[in-house]
């Protein structure tokens, strides 16, 4: 068991490193010497430097429903490329930009956290700001033809399974 112990003080987050070092080899698009090393080294330090801001551990790999977020989250980010990128060629289309007020049923820091990155990943989106009282998430939103559609979207596709995830 102490062989294990030993493994979370060096590998605290041992998924979080994997995605770490995959996504440093491909934005630098490069599987040199170095820049494996340099993978190594962020997928080692970050997690262990970050671990005091960690204040729970989500099993994600027994977690089905944060798989089903996952996928869902990719989806979508599929799909808001596609409607941004459609929305910068039809120039002659007036965008209709607006600044929506999500509030929140997600009581968890954590959660809050990983709802505001979502939607600011998201193209077409980016929150903004969050209430002292955690109780409501500012967004800008490029383009809607309805607030509360947008709004509802949010809470159904996101809010409501990282409320189950955090549970």
């Amino acid at each position: 068991m102490s062989g294990i112990l030993g493994l979370r003080r060096w590998l605290p987050h041992p998924w979080l490193s994997a995605w770490l070092g995959a996504l440093w080899l491909l934005l630098v698009s490069s599987l040199s010497v170095g820049h494996v090393l340099m993978a190594t080294f962020l997928a080692l330090v970050i997690p262990a430097v970050s671990r005091m801001f960690w204040p729970e551990v989500i099993d994600a790999i027994r977690n089905r429903k944060a798989y089903r977020l996952l996928l869902v989250f990719l989806w979508d980010l599929l799909v808001a490329n596609m409607v941004v990128a459609g929305r910068i060629v039809s120039f002659w289309r007036p965008l209709r930009p607006a600044w929506i007020v999500i509030p929140l049923d997600l009581r968890n820091a954590t959660a809050i956290t990983v709802l505001a990155n979502m939607i600011t990943l998201t193209p077409g989106t980016v929150s903004s700001k969050l209430t002292a009282d955690r109780l409501e998430l500012l967004v800008h939103v490029l383009h809607t033809d309805d607030p509360e559609g947008e709004i509802n979207t949010i809470k159904q596709r996101y809010e409501r399974p990282l409320e189950e995830i955090f549970e």
